[in-house]
């Protein structure tokens, strides 16, 4: 059986890079692999984990309904990473939208830390 290239462009296959978090059998070790895994979550329409590593103080904004519209109106193409630190990541995120037009959400992210799990904060778009 082959394996499918993970969705967020590692060389691994999806089930031992960002499923094993979007599952919930290991959480992201850093800010940069939940970006991924994140972005993993978007490709394959995994609107649960992207609301449970939404940091609390901001799941207020979004819904499972737009989360889940937003991953399943999009045809994601592939994720490049700019830069990443401890608590940041800017990426680019190429996508075809539901009128097959190109895109590239280009976005700085910031992440936090508590009790052992990291979590989405927010992102300023570029």
């Amino acid at each position: 059986m082959i394996s499918k290239k993970c969705y967020c462009g590692s060389l691994e296959s999806f089930e031992s890079c960002c499923n094993r978090y979007i599952n919930g059998f290991q959480k992201a070790p850093t800010a940069l692999a939940l970006m991924k895994s994140r972005y993993s979550a978007y490709a394959t329409q995994q609107a649960d984990y992207l609301l449970a590593t939404t940091h609390s103080s901001e799941r207020k904004y979004y819904s499972r309904e737009d989360i889940l519209h937003w991953a399943t109106s999009n045809k994601w193409q592939k994720l490049e990473i700019i830069s990443a630190t401890e608590n940041t990541v800017e990426f680019k995120a190429y996508f075809i939208d539901g009128n097959n037009v190109n895109q590239i959400h280009h976005e700085f992210s910031n992440f936090r830390q508590e009790s052992g799990s990291w979590y989405y904060v927010d992102g300023k778009f570029k």
